[in-house]
């Protein structure tokens, strides 16, 4: 038997929730996202740059990583940097097409305050597929999808293809789009993380593009919700969270546009996917300030270069225990070398020795202790 599409219900766009099944989510995510930019006005302008940078780059690195495209982390975040004014020395340089992407999130996000037209849609389009072709096959750029043919979600291999979902056809596309657009723009009583959710849902529900949806969806998720931090900013991102629960992400899709335009399901993945990735975020940021105030008390305190190097990277980007061998190895130098550095900075108050050190005695930051 077929499935009824939510759009082919009679006013589909009138979504409908349970708010008694919301309220409570929401207000957990409005309050974490005040603690992030609480916490976030404790650090000044340029760590509040760098940290936005790498959740920009994340979001993404991450939105093409759930399409199945691996963009290189560094091009990304150099191209980021250079459109931030943030230095990008060091950094290797961009393509066309990072660039082209790229473009669409800094447009997305630090104009997330101008209406979101079809001209401007048509735009990010054709920075998403600069040579007119998605693989091996031309599609339509900056334009609608146009043709006789379905829009399909298939999965299988060629001849066992399931569907997932068909889309409106073309000839439907310009007038859901107008429909769509205008809700966008307008000041509607939705609240606006809510908003966000349901212009998701309702954007992928659509499908207007022969490809390209589900990056935009997320662009415009961003667009909506830089517009609900009221900051030009990323500072957590949804991407890298939906590609954590990319098979839920994708099946609560699936359930939801496979059905009536009742939508409190969807609402509630999506907010705690969003709780998730502020609660992330957060833990972040906390860090940061913890980081900040280790190097005030230690600022005049004498380090040598391979001290520096393994203090930041146990506030930043350590993984495992921090071992004599482990230091001799990451720093290039004797063991008799690394023992000496641990021991000076364990007289210095800056290490301690693990509680939980078995037969190899590790050392973790006494910061942190």
């Amino acid at each position: 038997m077929r499935p009824i599409y939510i759009w082919q219900h009679k006013n589909w766009t009138d979504f409908q929730w349970d708010s008694g099944k919301i309220e409570k989510l929401l207000g957990e995510v409005r309050n974490i996202q005040g603690k992030v930019f609480g916490t976030f006005s404790m650090v000044g302008f340029e760590t509040q740059s760098k940290t936005a940078l790498e959740a920009m780059t994340q979001d993404v690195v991450m939105s093409s990583e759930i399409e199945g495209e691996r963009l290189k982390a560094d091009s990304v975040r150099s191209s980021l940097a250079r459109h931030l004014g943030l230095d990008y020395a060091g950094l290797p340089e961009s393509d066309h097409y990072i660039e082209g992407v790229v473009q669409v999130t800094i447009d997305a996000v630090t104009n997330c305050n101008k209406p979101l037209t079809a001209e401007r849609l048509f735009d990010w389009h054709a920075a998403l597929f600069p040579y007119g072709r998605s693989g091996a096959y031309k599609i339509t750029v900056a334009n609608w999808r146009q043709g006789d043919d379905a829009m399909l979600i298939v999965s299988g291999a060629m001849g066992k293809e399931k569907v997932h979902y068909r889309a409106p056809d073309s000839c439907q596309v310009p007038e859901e789009m107008e429909k769509f657009l205008a809700w966008i723009n307008s000041d509607t009583q939705t609240d606006s993380i809510l908003k966000a959710a349901v212009a998701h849902l309702w954007f992928v529900a659509i499908h207007p593009f022969d490809d390209g949806n589900g990056r935009l969806t997320r662009t415009i998720t961003d667009l909506l919700l830089a517009r609900s931090d009221n900051m030009q900013h990323r500072y957590y991102s949804l991407s890298a969270e939906i590609r954590n629960n990319r098979k839920e992400y994708y099946d609560i899709l699936e359930r939801t546009t496979c059905g009536k335009p009742e939508i409190t399901e969807w609402l509630i993945w999506f907010l705690n996917c969003t709780k998730q990735a502020m609660e992330k975020s957060l833990e972040k940021v906390k860090t940061i300030v913890e980081k900040t105030k280790f190097w005030d008390i230690h600022k005049d305190t004498q380090l040598n270069e391979r001290q520096r190097k393994i203090i930041n990277m146990l506030w930043d980007e350590f993984f495992g225990k921090l071992t004599t061998s482990k230091w001799a190895k990451i720093c290039k130098c004797s063991q008799d070398t690394a023992l000496r550095d641990i021991h000076d900075l364990i007289e210095k108050g800056i290490l301690k020795p693990s509680e939980a050190s078995g037969r190899s005695k590790n050392y973790i930051l006494a910061f942190l202790a």
